[in-house]
């Protein structure tokens, strides 16, 4: 199970840790944070950590020098930075990051990410099925075969719909707007209006009973609330 898999976090800046934080807990991950690079040692050093997520610019120790130590024991890493020119992200790698994701990104990007290098290490199982279910009240959602059971029961739900709720489950609490939404999930080429985000909203919300989860923001759009 993910719950088997742990994740250092180290980054200096809380909303950002907090949510990525969130948003693997919520697909299962077994998380650990760090503020700074010293504080990340520490927490790499007295845990069996097998992937570390990583700032480049940290205070105390930079995630350049921290790399240099979690590579001794071959633990995947990721950095996670501001720092986009091709000179940076050709030292990380060349210092042993399995991957580069430079700020802002998705949180579905990030998680495929992950995915994909614990893979490599041979550090997921592919056989457990529970590691692509998330469980909320009495919803229950796989992933890979894009379902939805609520009590057991299978919701028929339509792809829009089931991408709109992944999109709140990766952002609880947060407040997205219409335009967020509609470009998140029907993509930045659509055509339509923000109506269309208000219609599968009010499906979401009576399908899966969840008129309590689902807030509107007024002016601005939705929060999920767990």
């Amino acid at each position: 199970m993910k719950k088997n898999i742990k994740i250092l976090v180290v980054e200096d800046d809380i909303a950002i840790r907090d949510l990525i934080s969130i948003n693997l807990e919520i697909y299962g991950y077994n998380v650990i944070t760090a503020e700074d690079g010293e504080d990340g040692k520490e927490k790499f050093d007295s845990n069996e950590i097998d992937l570390v997520l990583l700032d480049v610019m940290l205070p105390k120790i930079d995630g350049f020098e921290l790399i240099s130590i979690i590579k001794t024991k071959d633990i995947p890493v990721i950095f996670i930075t501001a720092k986009d020119s091709v000179m940076d992200r050709v030292k990380g790698l060349r210092l042993g990051a399995d991957d580069y994701l430079v700020k802002p990104f998705e949180s579905i990007e990030l998680l495929a990410r992950i995915e994909a290098v614990l893979r490599r290490y041979n550090k997921n199982d592919n056989n457990d099925k529970s590691c692509n279910i998330i469980k909320f009240k009495n919803i229950e959602i796989d992933i890979d075969k894009r379902l939805i059971t609520s009590d057991g029961n299978q919701v028929d739900i339509t792809l829009k719909e089931f991408e709109l709720m992944i999109l709140f489950l990766n952002n609880c609490n947060i407040a997205l707007s219409r335009d967020q939404i509609l470009n998140k999930v029907w993509g930045y080429n659509y055509y339509g209006g923000t109506r269309t985000v208000d219609i599968h909203i009010q499906r979401l919300r009576d399908k899966l009973n969840l008129k309590d989860n689902i807030k509107t923001v007024y002016k601005v759009g939705y929060r999920f609330e767990k």
